[in-house]
């Protein structure tokens, strides 16, 4: 959990930072990829504060209406993230490039952003290009380190947990807050370094089109990555068991117990970012008594905790 939080401030600050500078960029340029990008690092920083609701939420202590805890706040909010304000800031994108792209002269130029009778242009000591470049610049600099604390973050799960990458990371993983904002990261990286391409060739070929057409593909990256987010989230929702394998070996270890004749069913649940329920229905040798069966439930229950430290809570149901 602390490692997911310090992902998410991280992530916060630079995007806060970005987002001025993005915003400011655009004013100075009227770059429709300027713009696309001030959306995407606004919605970024909207982001941040909606995973660190989350994360607050679910360190409250269980209660009678909530016995398991309110662990599962993370995949809400998480789910919020990637639906309410991923994908709005992908459509911004994606509309403002469209319209950049069908406009007369594909649309584009400091001229163009005049707000309150004020040209924003003539406030500006650099060239508007000079101060695009350099704001994508930073962007890319501020995102550099976002994404190394959250790559971290999300390599060390990898190798706690045996994953074979980044992809299975992507379907396995219970912790969505470091999943999102390392994907977020990542997209804002590819985001802005996109963008730069269009401004650059933009000003070197003197055709609007390529800025114009930027902002359209960094709109449709941000909308892409909003609906997988939001499917890796739908599934710990609706209530995801740990990965088959790791059903396997919790199995075996109740197997491997004295006086265990077989374990007939054995399901789990995720209730919460790496906090995972497991049921399991055990055939017990006959001969034992109701005191003996309750010290090998115990020591079991103790076992299954210890091979994952995922499983919170388990529940062993005694067969005849």
């Amino acid at each position: 959990m602390a490692g997911s939080r310090s992902v998410v401030i991280a992530a916060l600050v630079a995007n806060g930072a970005i987002a001025v500078l993005k915003f400011f960029a655009f004013l100075a340029s009227g770059s429709p990829s300027m713009l696309s990008e001030a959306y995407h690092s606004v919605s970024d920083t909207g982001n941040q504060v909606f995973l660190l609701i989350g994360i607050r939420y679910s360190e409250r202590s269980a209660t009678r209406s909530h016995p398991f805890g309110y662990g599962k706040a993370q995949f809400f909010y998480s789910f919020l993230v990637s639906v309410l304000l991923f994908g709005i800031a992908g459509w911004e994108s994606l509309k403002h490039g469209y319209e950049a792209v069908t406009a007369e002269g594909h649309g584009g130029g400091a001229s163009d952003v005049v707000i309150a009778g004020v040209d924003f242009t003539a406030l500006v000591p650099l060239s508007t290009f000079q101060l695009s470049v350099g704001v994508l610049v930073a962007a890319i600099a501020f995102e550099s380190y976002a994404f190394r604390k959250a790559s971290g973050e999300l390599r060390s799960q990898i190798d706690e947990y045996g994953w074979s990458g980044i992809r299975e990371a992507f379907r396995e993983t219970s912790d969505v807050t470091t999943l999102t904002a390392y994907t977020e990261d990542a997209v804002a990286l590819g985001g802005a370094a996109i963008a730069l391409v269009g401004v650059i060739a933009s000003h070197y070929t003197g055709n609007e089109i390529y800025d114009a057409v930027t902002a359209l593909l960094i709109g449709a990256l941000l909308m892409t990555f909003a609906l997988a987010l939001a499917w890796e989230n739908k599934r710990l929702l609706l209530g995801e068991s740990l990965s088959s394998s790791d059903e396997d070996r919790l199995r075996a270890v109740a197997t491997d117990h004295d006086g265990v004749v077989g374990v007939d069913g054995l399901r789990s649940m995720f209730v919460g970012p790496a906090t995972a329920l497991v049921a399991a229905d055990v055939s017990f040798d006959p001969t034992l008594d109701a005191d003996e069966i309750d010290a090998r439930i115990e020591a079991m229950e103790a076992d299954l905790k210890g091979v994952d430290d995922r499983v919170s809570t388990v529940y062993i149901e005694a067969e005849t």
